[in-house]
C-alpha cells in the first residue's frame, strides 16, 4: 500500500535520541475518544522519551452513541470520563483535565437548547479557560483540531477557534507562551478511507484532507501501535460492534490500521521560533525546551 506522502515521515521509536527532557505537551480536544484517533501514538511517545504531557478534553461526551449492545450505561459521561482515564493510562499519559462543558452532540442528538454545550457556550470564555491552563501548564507546543474540525463536528470548530485564540493570546506570558501550534489532519486518501467506513460522514476529501505540501511533520508512530491500540479499546462505549470501525471487514480494518493507527500527521498553526526546514523532523524541532 502506497501512503498518501511521498517523503518518508519520522519513526518516533527514535524520538528517544532527541531532546524531549523538559519539554511540555498539551493536546486539546473535545471529546473522550478524539485523542485516541489523533495523537495516541505521539503523545506515548513524547511521554516515555520524558515529556510533560498534558490532556484537555472540553466535555465527557455524554450525547455519544453507546456502539455495543452488551453494555449498560446509567451515566454515559461519567462512563466515558472512566474510558478517557483507562485509555491515558495505556497511552503512558497523566489523567486528563476537563473544561467541564456538555457534548454538543450531532445529528437527531444535537442538543440545541442546552446552554453549556459547547456548540452554545461563548468561544472566548473557552478560550479564557485554556489561558488560564496555559499560564499553569505552561506548554512549549499545543495540539488541536485543525481548520475544518477533523470532519467538521461543530465541538471540533469550537475548540479549534478556542485554541487558536488561546495560542495568540498567550506571548505575552511570562515564560513567551506556547513556541508551536500544530493541527491533527490527515490525507485526501485518509478522507476517502473514512468515507467508507461510515456514510454518516460524507467527507469531501480534498476539503478535509491535507495535500502532501501542507503536512509540516509527518510521524510513523507504529512502535507505539500497540499503546494506541490499547487507548482505542479502552473507549468501549464507542468502538464496540456497532461503530464504525466494529463494523470494518477484516481486510478494511488493515487497511485503518496501515493509514491511521501507524501514522499521525500535522499542519503548522503557528510559530513562535524560527522553522529551519519544512516539512519539520519531529514537533520539538527548534522549539527552546529550556525556558
Amino acid at each position: 500500500m502506497t501512503t498518501a506522502f511521498s517523503s518518508p515521515a519520522t519513526s518516533l521509536a527514535d524520538v528517544q535520541n532527541l531532546n524531549a527532557h523538559g519539554a511540555r505537551i498539551m493536546a486539546i480536544f473535545a471529546h473522550p475518544d478524539d485523542e485516541a484517533f489523533a495523537v495516541a501514538g505521539t503523545l506515548a511517545a513524547y511521554a516515555q522519551a520524558g515529556a510533560e504531557v498534558t490532556l484537555v478534553c472540553a466535555t465527557r461526551g455524554e450525547a455519544g452513541k453507546i456502539t455495543d449492545p452488551s453494555m449498560t450505561v446509567d451515566d454515559l459521561g461519567q462512563q466515558r470520563e472512566a474510558e478517557l482515564r483507562a485509555a491515558c493510562q495505556a497511552i503512558g499519559i497523566p489523567a486528563p483535565v476537563f473544561l467541564n462543558y456538555h457534548d454538543s452532540g450531532r445529528f437527531e442528538r444535537t442538543r440545541h437548547d442546552d446552554p453549556q454545550a459547547l456548540m452554545n457556550v461563548d468561544v472566548l470564555d473557552i478560550e479564557d479557560k485554556l489561558r488560564a491552563l496555559i499560564e499553569q501548564r505552561r506548554p512549549h507546543v499545543l495540539i488541536t483540531f485543525d481548520p475544518h474540525g477533523g470532519y467538521g463536528h461543530v465541538d471540533h470548530l469550537q475548540i479549534h477557534r478556542a485554541s487558536v485564540g488561546a495560542f495568540f493570546s498567550t506571548g505575552h506570558l511570562p515564560y513567551g507562551g506556547p513556541q508551536r501550534l500544530y493541527y491533527t489532519v490527515f490525507s485526501t486518501d485518509v478522507a476517502r478511507h473514512l468515507n467508507m467506513m461510515d456514510s454518516e460522514r460524507e467527507l469531501e476529501p480534498e476539503r478535509y484532507g491535507i495535500s502532501e505540501g501542507t503536512a509540516a511533520v509527518r510521524l510513523d508512530v507504529s512502535a507505539y501501535a500497540a499503546q494506541k491500540k490499547a487507548a482505542l479499546a479502552a473507549h468501549g462505549t464507542q468502538m464496540g460492534p456497532g461503530s464504525a470501525l466494529g463494523r470494518l471487514s477484516p481486510e478494511r480494518r488493515e487497511q485503518f490500521e496501515a493509514q491511521m493507527v501507524d501514522q499521525e500527521w500535522y499542519s503548522l498553526g503557528g510559530t513562535r521560533t524560527p522553522i529551519s526546514a519544512f516539512p519539520l523532523p519531529e514537533l520539538l524541532s527548534g522549539v527552546d525546551t529550556g525556558r
